[in-house]
């Protein structure tokens, strides 16, 4: 009888027996660095292998929609800039335009140019962020240092125009907090000179680098029907090949005015929907908001920007639904008025919100180092999940 057919001994059993494996518990977050936040996610893992992954948030509530209650219309916009507060200008764009709706409101022209040139300027900050520590997510420090070179310009810009490198308080229902300062309109065009050459730059370190595409393609993939029924939004979902950008399928402010592509996943590195596609589709929108800024400041008229503000706002009782294209997704505010000075209720469609509800869905059968890669891909805000 040869050795391989002899009965296994007792010492060979208890060996056997000590190394089964079982299921096990890991909580990530809510202090973890990659996790974008102050969100924890539970694992249940087999080895390095994940079973299943539950996102837990309310670590960062707000308050937003009880405060909303409580403070006149234009109180409410400092509260905006606090949800996604990578993106301040975006929110308070939203809220803005819905309560404009309400009240049949036309606003300034040289406001609304304003408006689109400090929205896609915030929309490029914003995925200048998402860049940068999704490299670090990955392993690459040295990327992170050139986005936050570049973002800085942005936040001189908008420090020059309202104050603020953060929260600005800056697009009001009627129009803006300030006109342009003298001179502002062509900084901002020697901006997009400047950055445009720039992207190649994050491509030439990071896109296109090897070992970023071993760990992000073919990874965290969102089949278009699954980001649908989950409601992703943004480039999340564009990054699955759908192309949907409310900038284009439902036009808001001027946006109808301006030539720009919408930027989709097309599996370059591997399949549609993967963490790849969706960070290409952030660095492909960058050059979409450069051909934007370029255009409305060309166009841009002279005016009063606070001449359709109003000092009271009277908004008749109703109810109204806006959304807007943030750089995360759509993000809407349900506003309901009884026709007092304060709402009724302001109810918040985040879009960082749903996207992260798509987690469970595609988290099981990745290693937990993927795991990172995919929350990164999704580019949330917890400040506006909690809101």
């Amino acid at each position: 009888m040869s050795k391989s057919n002899l009965p296994p001994t007792q010492f060979e059993l208890e060996i056997s027996d000590d190394l089964k494996t079982e299921e096990m518990t890991l909580s990530m977050g809510p202090q973890h660095p990659s996790t974008h936040g102050v969100l924890q996610v539970i694992l249940k893992t087999d080895g390095e292998i994940i079973k299943s992954a539950e996102p837990v948030i309310g670590y960062l509530h707000r308050c937003f929609e009880k405060h909303a209650e409580n403070v006149t219309y234009h109180q409410v916009i400092p509260y905006t800039d606090r949800l996604d507060y990578i993106a301040s200008m975006n929110n308070n764009l939203g809220y803005a335009i819905g309560l404009e709706r309400m009240m049949n409101l036309e606003v300034n022209e040289r406001a609304e140019y304003l408006r689109v040139i400090v929205a896609e300027l915030n929309r490029i900050a914003s995925h200048l962020i998402a860049l940068g520590t999704y490299g670090l997510d990955i392993g690459a420090f040295t990327p992170f240092l050139y986005v936050f070179r570049d973002r800085e310009l942005i936040l001189d810009l908008f420090e020059e125009l309202c104050g603020a490198r953060l929260l600005y308080n800056y697009i009001w229902v009627g129009g803006v907090a300030y006109d342009a300062p003298q001179g502002w309109i062509d900084k901002v065009k020697e901006f997009t000179d400047y950055f445009e050459p720039k992207i190649k730059e994050y491509n030439d370190i990071l896109t296109f680098n090897k070992i970023f595409i071993e760990r992000t393609a073919n990874v965290g993939v969102i089949p278009p029907e699954v980001g649908i029924n989950y409601g992703v939004s943004g480039p999340s979902l564009r990054g699955s090949g759908v192309n949907f950008d409310l900038r284009k399928d439902a036009p808001y402010s001027i946006y109808d005015r301006f030539d720009f592509d919408v930027c989709i996943g097309k599996g370059e590195m591997g399949t549609v929907g993967d963490t790849w596609d969706r960070y290409w589709v952030r660095v492909a929108e960058m050059f979409e908001s450069v051909k934007i800024i370029r255009q409305a400041c060309d166009a841009i008229p002279e005016g009063d920007a606070k001449e359709t503000v109003p000092r009271n706002i009277k908004v008749p009782p109703g109810d109204y639904y806006m959304a807007t294209e943030t750089p995360r997704g759509e993000l809407g505010y349900y506003i309901i008025s009884d026709g007092g000075k304060n709402p009724n209720r302001v109810k918040v469609r985040s879009p960082a919100y749903s996207n992260l509800s798509v987690l469970p869905a595609i988290a099981p059968g990745v290693m937990i180092a993927d795991l990172v890669a995919i929350i990164g891909s999704l580019d949330i805000v917890l400040g506006e999940i909690d809101r």
